[in-house]
Formats: C-alpha cells, structure tokens, sequence
C-alpha cells in the first residue's frame, strides 16, 4: 500500500509492518500505547517512556545519530522519525534500509493527525481513534477552564549556557497558546537569549522546562536576580505529542488549578 507522511513524501510499504524501529521518544510512548510493544524492534537511547523498555528493547543510538549497522540487522518493516528530531542526512541513509515514516508535528491538529496515520498504517484504527477523542475531551475541559483568565506573558527556557527559548512555529508555542499564555518570542524557533536582553522586557513569568536541559530549583536564582518570576515546568507535558498528551491535559489542569 502506499502511505503519505507529514512531509507529504509517498510511502509504499509491501505490508502492515511487523518490525517497527523508533527514532523519537514521544512516538516510540504512542506506538506501544497503540498496543503495538511486541512490533517496537528498535529504539533511542531517549525512549525512557515506558521504562522497562530500556531492558527489553534494542537501542540503536540517538535522535541525532543511529548506528546503522544495528538498524539494518533489526530487519525493520519501517522506520519512525520526525522531521524536527532527527537529521535529513540520517532519514536518507535509513531509506537505503527500509521505509521511512517522517512525522511533522507543530500544533495539537498535527499530533492528532499523527496517530490517526499510525492507527492506518498499522491497523489498529479504532484504539487511534479512542485516544484522540480522550485527549480531545481532556483538551475541550481545558479549554474551558483557561479562557476567562488571565492572559500571561511568557518565555519558555529550554536551555542553558546560551540561554534559549521555545519561539515561533514550535508545538511548545503551540501548547503555551493552549494554555492561554502568550509567548514573548515569535519570530525565530529556537532563538539565544541572555537575562540581561529580557531585562526591559514585559514577562509576567519565565517557564523553565526539565528537558532537553534539567532546569531545577536551583537555577531559578539567577532569574529572580533580575526580577523575574519564574517556575519550573515538566517539559515533557509541553514538548511530547503522541499518547502523553492525555497526561499533559491534566498536568495543565492541575496548574492552572
């Protein structure tokens, strides 16, 4: 059958694949939350979620770069990426292997696209479906909830040593829109920053996430030095787009709460 992925690039695939291989964390979670664990051959050493799985399963490197030698004994049916995650020079060496899935995931629309392609292609549709009319009810309840409050302007740290923030065009934009915040950074991705350039800037609170960096309490001084008021945050709950999303509405819930 022939597929699209969210790049719009024709997929043929010979069969429903069996032999699954993972590249991106949030999307190895969907895939065996779609029941689908006993396919999963091959994952990154970033696929902490579910935890036994770093036990159980082959990993075959990071989102960055993969050991192709151990991709290829794998024997996968396809490969799962995603066009932020992982590099175009890796996604060209893995089509030497096996068909290869690329997802494109900016807003929660994109995400619920994603595992309604997966429940297709894999053919366990109507658990898809399922999960994306959950997370549309947990979604519709937050909805609700946040919007007659208060508008707050936001950064959202993702790194230290530079600085860096979350900006235009990112599924964590798109999560802060959903949790009426508005986002200070609009017009790069993943732009550099200082405190001393926010310093004159009109933040009501500077968002520190938990991953890719492990911002923690501690590090919430040197912003408060300049004033700001700030919080750490779950960063998965903010930046992972499969079946974690049910887990995030409610995170989102309860803060706001």
């Amino acid at each position: 059958m022939e597929i699209q992925d969210q790049l719009g690039r024709t997929i043929e695939l010979k069969k429903t694949p069996s032999r699954i291989i993972s590249l991106v964390p949030s999307q190895t979670e969907l895939i065996v939350d779609l029941g689908l664990e006993s396919s999963l051959v091959g994952i990154t050493h970033y696929c902490v979620h579910p935890a036994n799985l770093k036990n159980t399963k082959n990993r075959v490197g990071g989102t960055k770069k993969v050991n192709l030698r151990k991709v290829k004994e794998l024997k996968p049916d396809i490969i799962l990426c995603n066009k932020e995650e992982n590099t175009k020079s890796m996604v060209e060496e893995l089509e030497k292997i096996a068909p290869v899935h690329v997802s494109n995931v900016a807003t929660l629309a994109d995400a619920y696209d994603l595992m309604l392609d997966y429940g297709m292609i894999f053919e366990c549709e109507e658990l898809a479906k399922t999960m994306v009319q959950a997370i549309q009810k947990k979604e519709k309840t937050l909805r609700e909830l946040v919007k007659n409050s208060e508008n707050k302007k936001v950064a959202y740290f993702i790194w230290k040593d530079p600085f860096m923030v979350a900006g235009k065009g990112t599924f964590i934009d798109d999560m802060l829109k959903l949790n009426n915040f508005s986002n200070i950074f609009s017009d790069e991705r993943y732009p550099e920053t200082s405190l001393k350039q926010l310093s004159g800037k009109d933040i009501d609170l500077c968002l520190l996430s938990s991953e890719p960096f492990p911002f923690e309490e501690k590090h919430k001084v040197d912003f408060e030095k300049y004033g700001f008021k700030t919080k750490i945050v779950n960063g998965e709950y903010f930046s992972w787009y499969g079946s974690r999303l049910l887990k995030a509405m409610k995170y989102f819930t309860q803060f706001h709460a």
